[in-house]
């Protein structure tokens, strides 16, 4: 008997409700995949401080390439194990790729499998600012260039001791200046 009243029941839920969860699962999956492009959005770079490198727009355009200022001015990300210095265990100091400020060293740089160049610390705290970023339905912490305002990254609290921070930077963000070899001169 109860077998014969599940069987004569009626679905409540509507043909579109009972789509919702795919629809969520692909909305989520299309995200994932876009999103070192959704972050980059023309004008989102922040405009409300002043940095000693001031610089108009077009003068970043003309001097980073398309890709430097998509990250850089436009707070977007590269896609991960893509970057030039995520693997790079060459000894030396990361510079902003846009003004030269000295951000990272090479010492404190360390593998964290995400798939970006990773640091338990910058050189010097007053080297880099921090500020809430909550793009992509995430609040995360952004990793800015004390000097010209650039976004380099974003810092996560899952990093090794002594700091237990994890600064994870964009490869295009960054110039590596290897340290110089005294014997070869």
């Amino acid at each position: 008997m109860i077998d014969h009243f599940h069987r004569n029941e009626k679905s409540t839920l509507n043909p579109l409700q009972s789509k919702i969860p795919a629809m969520i699962g692909f909305l989520l999956l299309i995200s994932l995949v876009l999103s070192p492009y959704l972050a980059a959005k023309p004008g989102s770079h922040n405009k409300k401080r002043e940095y000693v490198v001031n610089k108009s727009d077009e003068q970043w355009r003309n001097e980073l390439t398309p890709e430097q200022y998509r990250i850089l001015r436009q707070k977007g990300t590269e896609r991960a194990f893509t970057g030039k210095y995520y693997k790079t265990k060459t000894p030396g100091v990361y510079l902003c790729a846009a003004c030269g400020n000295e951000l990272f060293s090479s010492e404190h740089k360390y593998d964290s499998g995400s798939g970006w160049p990773s640091f338990y610390k910058p050189i010097e705290d007053q080297k880099v600012e921090q500020e809430v970023d909550n793009s992509l339905f995430v609040k995360r912490t952004e990793v800015l260039c004390k000097r010209c305002g650039s976004h380099l990254g974003h810092v996560f609290d899952d990093g090794p001791k002594p700091t237990g921070k994890r600064f994870c930077i964009n490869s295009e963000c960054l110039r590596l200046k290897p340290e110089q070899n005294n014997d070869e001169e």
